[in-house]
Formats: structure tokens, C-alpha cells, sequence
């Protein structure tokens, strides 16, 4: 993974939060810590949603990764500490956009920047998603669609960055293999790679 950091520098994978779900992994103050063994707002154990968060990463990544959730307010709740620069998250398994992934910080600034409707992310170097549960998404082209039918997207990763189809001859449109550029001609387009790394 460090490879492929470098071989990115100098530097700049959504989604999507790529569509992130409300989480605000920038208000640590409020961070808490959830109790393992207790259930969710959403009915499940913590347990449960720290395995489906860490589905979404490479093993090797999910092990040592944080993995926060959101609460009914929308606060930060950590489910459990990491220390490799990863967060993962469960995501909603009944929300179209909302899948589980495991984030490093400059992807966790991509998100939080789309959520905001930044007019353009403010990430310095590029991003590291996976999305490795799969995810469904509205558009290839559109970031804010809601309107559109669920698209189901297999295992893949991300690089979040401004990837541009014209220098990078890659496609706009998803594939079952390969790589494409989502949201095109948007300043939120990244390179999804389908697959696992």
C-alpha cells in the first residue's frame, strides 16, 4: 500500500463518502467510545458493525484500523482505536451510497469536503479508499444524484483525486473490471479500480 502511496507522490477513492453518511470524523471532542457487547441505534451488537466495517478493507489494513460510526445526532462514536492512519466505517446496508469502507486521513478529508458541498476537496495528497463489501451508487457522472435507480458496484478501491478521462484515457462509466473515472469533469472525480488490491 505504501508502494502505491509513493509511486502517486507528488500526490493526490469517494466514495463514496464518497457519500459519507453523516459522519464527521473531524470532531474528535465528540468522539465516544462504544461498549463492545452493546447494541446500536440501529438494533445491532457493536461487534457487528465493526465486522462489517473491517469487510471493506485489505486484511491487513482493517486489523489495525479505527472504526467509528455515527449515533441518531450524528456525532462521532469510535468502536474501536487504530493506529495504522486508517478509519473504517459499517455504513448502512439498507442506504443506496452508504457502504461500508475503510478510509486513510486524506480520504477522510475528501468526504467530509463533499459532504459540506465544498466546491472542491482540500485534500493535498491523494486519498486511499476501499470499498472492498462493494457499494451502490446513483451516478458515474452526477455526485449529488438522488433520484437515480441504485447501481450495484462489486469489490473495489479508490484513489480519490482529481483524475482527468483526456490525460488518463480511462473510461467514465463503471465496469465490472478494470478502472474508470467516476464523477468526470467534476472537481470530486476519483479513479475507482475494480476489484481487490
Amino acid at each position: 500500500m505504501n508502494s502505491i502511496k509513493r509511486s502517486l507522490v507528488p500526490r493526490t477513492l469517494f466514495a463514496g463518502a464518497l457519500l459519507m453518511s453523516g459522519a464527521n470524523p473531524h470532531c474528535a471532542a465528540q468522539a465516544q467510545t462504544a461498549d463492545h457487547s452493546s447494541m446500536t441505534d440501529s438494533g445491532e451488537t457493536t461487534q457487528a458493525k465493526i465486522v462489517r466495517a473491517m469487510s471493506a478493507g485489505p486484511a491487513d489494513v482493517a486489523r489495525f484500523a479505527r472504526i467509528i460510526d455515527t449515533d441518531a445526532n450524528g456525532d462521532t462514536i469510535v468502536l474501536r482505536e487504530g493506529n495504522n492512519g486508517f478509519t473504517c466505517m459499517p455504513g448502512n446496508p439498507k442506504a443506496v451510497g452508504d457502504p461500508p469502507m475503510c478510509e486513510d486521513a486524506a480520504s477522510m478529508q475528501w468526504g467530509a469536503d463533499f459532504k459540506a458541498h465544498k466546491p472542491k476537496p482540500t485534500n493535498t495528497v491523494p486519498g486511499i479508499t476501499y470499498m472492498l463489501a462493494g457499494a451502490t451508487q446513483r451516478s458515474d457522472s452526477d455526485p449529488y444524484d438522488k433520484t437515480s435507480p441504485p447501481i450495484p458496484i462489486g469489490p473495489h478501491w479508490m484513489i480519490m483525486w482529481p483524475f482527468d478521462p483526456k490525460t488518463t484515457g480511462l473510461p467514465t462509466k463503471h465496469k465490472p473490471t478494470g478502472a474508470y473515472i467516476m464523477w468526470a469533469g467534476s472537481p470530486y472525480a476519483h479513479v475507482h479500480i475494480m476489484g481487490r488490491p
